[in-house]
């Protein structure tokens, strides 16, 4: 019986190979998990996005992001963060898509029921020089903001980062983000109506 004896490789836990991760920084243990789990995420991702192309697109993006995010986070049951991980993905995604579709429906009636309307010179505009004319009077209107609602406003609504990342990033606490966004909006309000 000692002449067989049989060499297997020891299969590591989610937890284990996050942890071999942490310590060598070596992305081959973030692929073990991509290769374990990446059915499941697809699966996820279709749940919430309604669209296989979509999914397969956030599967991706997903597993980008995850490599920095595990060495900033203790991940003590891998599966349960991680399916969080996948829907706050999905979700910010359904946002970020609705938004764009809120933005271009608003955008198109403002065109139809003001500019159009009103000035004859807008006329010979076409849509991508009257969106791109509107996002140059928004970043200058960004541009005229107190620094800290400067840095949260950008964060928050154009790079759609949550109040937690922003905290993050910036180093402010939340109700110092949270006033500094509002405010932002309410003065970038004023700034476009200025215009």
């Amino acid at each position: 019986m000692a002449l067989f004896k049989v060499f297997s490789k020891k299969v590591l836990s989610d937890e284990e190979l996050i942890a071999k991760y942490k310590e060598t920084q070596n992305t081959a243990h973030v692929g073990e998990l991509y290769q374990r789990y990446t059915h499941i995420t697809l699966a996820v991702c279709i749940k919430y996005l309604k669209n296989t192309d979509d999914a397969q697109d956030a599967v991706m993006q997903i597993f980008e992001k995850i490599i920095p995010d595990l060495l900033k986070h203790d991940v003590t049951f891998f599966q349960g963060w991680f399916h969080t991980y996948i829907r706050n993905h999905c979700l910010m995604q359904l946002r970020k898509n609705k938004s764009k579709q809120s933005y271009n429906d608003s955008y198109k009636k403002e065109i139809l029921e003001e500019d159009i309307v009103e000035t004859e010179d807008a006329s010979h505009l076409n849509d991508k020089e009257l969106l791109e004319n509107d996002i140059e009077r928004l970043e200058k209107a960004i541009n005229q903001l107190k620094n800290e609602q400067k840095e949260c406003v950008r964060l928050f609504f154009l790079e759609e980062r949550s109040y937690k990342e922003i905290e993050e990033i910036t180093g402010f606490d939340y109700k110092q983000v949270k006033s500094f966004i509002q405010n932002g909006k309410r003065n970038l309000r004023i700034l476009m109506e200025k215009k």
